[in-house]
């Protein structure tokens, strides 16, 4: 109660009123206009990750200096979306929930998350959190050993606290949720151990489990034959990226992972509902139409980032598009109202494992390596790597010059097919690999035609970036290096704006909003993700460990 007081407290104090209005479903629904907060992950339901704000433009960004610099007490990775509301900053680490006032810096809550000791075992690629959503004055996020938690966002107190499932046999959550038609949803992570996927649907008010989806199909399920025998049971399909929500269809669009193991051979078939993309009902979890991108995945080619919304022409035909940069190198353009496969083209530099995509069924053309492999589970060499042409890090999209912009990568690798032995709690799998890495650049940020997939300009970055990507109105394009540089590119050219070093490797998602007339931009800055675990890449020991929130502004 002590604690409650002080916060009410000094949010008086700083201007806050404690009785601010709690957020509503059409404030949500207008998030990605909405230039005074950032409500939602991707900035809006659409997952653009625009901002029509222009005070900082091509010209005036050079002057950007830093305003403040919080520390989250952590040397993890920091992955967080920070979300704004009324002048205070919400962001999220592993370990903790915090509350920050947006002109000052100063922490106004910090609600920390209690584990049992052996809880940061069972996750593959980092021990993250990717932020929160909000709603009807609560912040709701997940935690690594499988719960959502429901905060007071005035004071940090927790309201409620529900078990999706048990962390010991490899579940784990990572993923920010997603309110939708007064729903919270939440994606599971855990393919890696061989667990079978899941969406999730909370009651906002009580923590009360409504639905649940699962992203492998099991008996009862019209395509539970695209599993042999039990297979299903440890099928992976992990949902660990934040789905977007086209509230005029009430659709949610939710992006599903790999199946366990990797090697396909151990379970002939399509393996639905893995490596696609789920149209759903938020209110039941029912699953409308699919999309599958890779079919019966042999190279963790998982498809769980994110399904951005926009509205587009297409063959000169207005269209509701639902557009992918697939890890396994092709850019998708979907119809979002019915699944239809609009367009389907290469960005990746080097793509070997497969031919290209048959128009007609949206299915990839294997190509003679993976013939091979099929046939002999025998080592190949294969590009994309299980990193993918696009692995989990954000992408914006322009709608004022059309582009895509993201962070890609050049990463090849030596496979090798294994069989695995299931063991709950154990990795699951089922390939060795090696890296093959190219003469230079590892990666670049690259502006994409979503509909021809061609880049009309390029970053490079000899260590591939991770960070999300953040484009303005201004005509600027925000996102950071594993190195530690926050950059700004011009949006039409490629021309590097901007730099600004910030102390450890950046593979947070940059967001911006206006405050008392004041532009402001912000990301979490710290290394510790999947490239700097697993690349072997020695000059990522020359990059200092520590997690924080930078907040960068124009000077007055």
């Amino acid at each position: 109660m002590r604690r409650v007081l002080l916060a009410a407290t000094i949010l008086a104090a700083l201007g806050v009123a404690p009785g601010a209005k709690a957020q509503t479903a059409a404030d949500l629904q207008r998030g990605a206009a909405d230039t005074k907060n950032v409500l939602n992950y991707g900035m809006g339901y659409n997952l653009q990750r625009f901002s029509p704000l222009r005070q900082i433009d091509k010209q005036s960004v050079k002057r950007l200096v830093p305003v403040f610099n919080y520390s989250y007490d952590d040397n993890r990775a920091a992955q967080s979306q920070p979300l704004v509301y009324n002048g205070v900053i919400y962001v999220t680490s592993h370990a903790a929930t915090m509350a920050v006032d947006a002109k000052t810096g100063k922490q106004l809550w910090k609600t920390k998350v209690e584990y049992p000791p052996e809880t940061p075992r069972i996750v593959c690629c980092g021990i993250i959190n990717r932020g929160a959503a909000l709603f009807d004055g609560k912040l709701f996020r997940t935690t690594l050993d499988a719960h959502v938690i429901a905060l007071d966002a005035k004071t940090g107190k927790e309201l409620w606290r529900s078990k999706a499932e048990d962390f010991k046999t490899g579940h784990s959550f990572t993923v920010a949720p997603l309110v939708a038609d007064g729903v919270v949803i939440t994606g599971i992570s855990g393919a890696e151990y061989g667990i079978r996927g899941f969406i999730d649907g909370w009651d906002p008010a009580t923590g009360k489990h409504l639905w649940r989806t699962y992203t492998v199909a099991g008996p009862g399920d019209a395509n539970a034959s695209t599993w042999p025998g039990d297979t299903w049971e440890r099928g992976g399909g992990s949902a660990w990226i934040t789905g977007s929500y086209d509230p005029e269809q009430n659709t949610v669009f939710w992006g599903t992972g790999n199946a366990g193991s990797w090697n396909s051979n151990t379970r002939p078939g399509d393996n639905l509902y893995t490596c696609s993309v789920l149209a759903l009902d938020p209110k039941t979890g029912k699953i409308k139409w699919h999309f599958q991108f890779s079919p019966n995945d042999f190279y963790d080619y998982d498809s769980v980032a994110e399904m951005v919304l926009a509205d587009i022409n297409v063959n000169g035909q207005p269209t509701k598009a639902l557009m992918n940069a697939n890890r396994n190198g092709f850019f998708y353009v979907l119809d979002r109202t019915n699944g239809k496969l609009l367009t389907a083209n290469a960005y990746g530099k080097q793509i070997n494992w497969a031919e290209g995509i048959d128009m007609k069924t949206g299915r990839p053309i294997d190509s003679e390596v993976t013939k091979h492999v099929r046939a002999t589970e025998q080592t190949v060499e294969v590009w994309p790597s299980v990193l993918g042409n696009k692995n989990w890090s954000p992408v914006s999209f322009n709608p004022n010059t059309g582009l895509v912009y993201a962070n890609t990568l050049n990463i090849g690798m030596k496979y090798t097919p294994t069989r695995e032995t299931y063991r709950a709690g154990a990795t699951y799998w089922g390939a060795e690999i090696e890296w093959v890495f190219p003469q230079g650049a590892r990666g670049q940020l690259s502006a994409i035609d979503p509909l021809t997939g061609k880049a009309k300009w390029e970053a490079p970055s000899d260590i591939p970036r991770f960070s999300g990507v953040l484009s303005t109105a201004g005509g600027v394009v925000f996102t950071g290096k594993l190195t530690g540089e926050f950059e700004a590119f011009d949006a039409d050219t490629g021309e590097k704006l901007w730099q600004f070093q910030a102390g450890s490797g950046i593979e947070g998602m940059p967001v911006t909003w206006e405050q008392d007339g004041t532009q402001y931009v912000a990301v979490s800055v710290g290394i510790g993700g999947v490239y700097s675990i697993h690349s072997g890449d020695e000059r990522m020991a020359n990059v200092p460990a520590g997690s924080s929130l930078w907040v960068f502004a124009l000077p007055k």
